[in-house]
């Protein structure tokens, strides 16, 4: 048997038709005894494509086949027929010039239509001529057409509508399926689908639910996709910013505001100076301003389509830049433990006034007290790692100025030494001064009574003298001797001296000795 492929229609076999044999010489078996059996290839297909009823287990004692269309095998359904023996084929009445068959049995359809959808018989004459058949059909889908996406609601309105929309057109055994940024939709609250999915329904729409969307639309021979569909959803205005945030603004210097709102269409912008329109523009600026142009200003947004407003009010204050302070003390020397108040004083109102600390800020301890307002410093009692240069810095919200430096220098205070000594240190001081001054007055006193001694010493041996030539003329022995009145008149004299302090007194050992010395001479 010679596998050519065997044209229905008069000519050459086309380039395809080899194709075809090629791929059917791959494909075809060798005869066996198991069940005959077509397979359609594909048995889906897209209308306008090609399907191979491909013929399996073919026997070797075939002497013919026949294609039917249909289930009924009579000759108004025959598509072609093909003998074996002869190699030659003939047309039925069902033949419509796009079949080929090939010896094997195989029948291919070319540029399929949907009318080609059905059952197809093969039925085949053995040598003895018994007859055995199979059938096989195939499925012709139309193509699917490119769907777009409509909507039964244009301009929905945020929080207000509801959206319906539509994938187009409506076709059988078709799936479809929606896309939102790119994403699987899912259905959840506000998301609802139905109509086989072709419809999709969003409750209360959102300004996020703008999409945009695809549809898509899938049969079992090929698939097809909208273009992206953008909603117009109308929301806003929302409440508006002013920029820049700041409220307080420097004198002399240009006022520049801007307003912004979110807004679908967009929003009309209008600026109130204290109540008075000022500018219909989304900007607004003022030149060279000045205290004066402090007060409220007001953005006001409108939406023509929702009809909705909102606005925001901003209180801009104008400053004046702070002057130079200067800090005021009654001295920059202090003794330790003195108390010490410095004060800062500017010409300027509404500032804040902080204080400085050898170029740092001050660190308050609990020696240090600020006034109220802080203008006033006061450290109570002062030391000497206070000294150092104290400055005060004077600000307002739009600019700061700090004092020239007040240089303090703590000195020691030496009078107030003893306050710090303790009760033992002071009981040794006052000891000590005690007994130096009872040493000065006992060599005092012992230096007295030697010279008044020496000079009595030389009155007496003068006296002795003169009475030595007339001993004969004294008095009798009974009689005091001028030894013993100087030693009385030594002794009375000192009976009429002050007491020093007894506890310190050598008076009495001092009075012997005396009187010893002058008993001697």
């Amino acid at each position: 048997m010679e596998l050519t492929s065997a044209p229905l229609h008069k000519g050459q076999v086309s380039w395809r038709g080899l194709l075809l044999t090629v791929f059917l010489l791959t494909c075809w078996n060798s005869p066996t005894t198991a069940k005959v059996t077509v397979e359609a290839v594909p048995p889906h297909v897209a209308e306008g494509q090609n399907v191979l009823l491909l013929v399996h287990n073919l026997p070797a004692e075939v002497r013919a086949f026949y294609w039917y269309k249909g289930e009924t095998v009579v000759d108004s359904n025959e598509i072609a027929r093909f003998l074996i023996s002869s190699s030659t084929n003939k047309t039925g009445p069902a033949y419509s010039g796009r079949e080929m068959i090939y010896p094997n049995g195989s029948l291919l359809f070319q540029n399929v239509t949907q009318n080609d959808t059905g059952v197809y018989m093969l039925n085949m004459i053995m040598e003895n001529f018994d007859y055995e058949s199979a059938s096989v059909q195939f499925r012709v889908h139309p193509p699917l057409p490119k769907p777009n996406i409509t909507t039964n609601n244009s301009n929905p309105m945020e929080g207000d509508d509801s959206v319906a929309l539509m994938c187009e057109p409506k076709t059988q055994n078709t799936t479809y399926l929606w896309r939102i940024n790119g994403q699987s939709l899912s259905e959840d609250d506000r998301l609802k689908q139905s109509e086989g999915n072709r419809t999709l329904t969003l409750l209360s729409v959102l300004r996020t639910d703008i999409g945009p969307y695809v549809c898509q639309t899938r049969n079992q021979v090929s698939t097809s996709q909208s273009d992206p569909f953008t909603l117009n959803i109308t929301y806003g205005p929302d409440a508006p910013i002013i920029s820049p945030s700041n409220i307080y603004f420097h004198s002399r210097t240009n006022l520049s505001l801007s307003c912004h709102t979110d807004s679908n269409p967009p929003a009309q912008y209008s600026w109130f100076v204290n109540g008075d329109l000022q500018s219909s523009s989304q900007e607004l600026f003022i030149p060279n301003i000045n205290t004066n142009n402090s007060g409220s200003y007001t953005c006001l947004v409108y939406n023509s389509v929702t009809g909705l407003n909102k606005n925001t009010i901003k209180n801009i204050t104008v400053l004046e830049p702070v002057t130079l302070p200067f800090i005021q003390v009654i001295n920059t020397t202090f003794k330790e433990l003195d108390s010490v108040f410095m004060t800062c004083y500017s010409n300027n109102t509404g500032i804040s006034i902080s204080w400085l600390f050898n170029g740092q800020s001050l660190r308050i301890t609990d020696r240090m007290k600020l006034s109220q307002n802080n203008s006033t410093l006061t450290i109570d009692p002062v030391r000497r790692e206070d000294s150092g240069d104290y400055q005060c810095e004077v600000s307002n919200p739009v600019s700061s100025k700090k004092s020239d430096p007040i240089q303090l220098n703590i000195i020691p205070d030496l009078t107030q030494g003893t306050a710090v000594l303790s009760g033992g240190a002071i009981a040794s001081i006052v000891v000590g001064a005690v007994a130096g001054m009872t040493l000065i007055a006992v060599l005092a006193y012992f230096l007295y009574f030697r010279k008044t001694g020496r000079r009595t010493d030389q009155r007496d041996l003068t006296e002795h003298k003169s009475s030595a030539s007339n001993h004969n003329l004294g008095p009798s022995d009974n009689s005091p001797t001028k030894v013993d009145e100087v030693a009385y008149s030594v002794l009375d004299f000192n009976a009429q001296q002050p007491k020093p302090p007894t506890s310190a007194s050598p008076s009495p050992r001092v009075t012997e000795e005396v009187y010893s010395e002058v008993k001697k001479k």
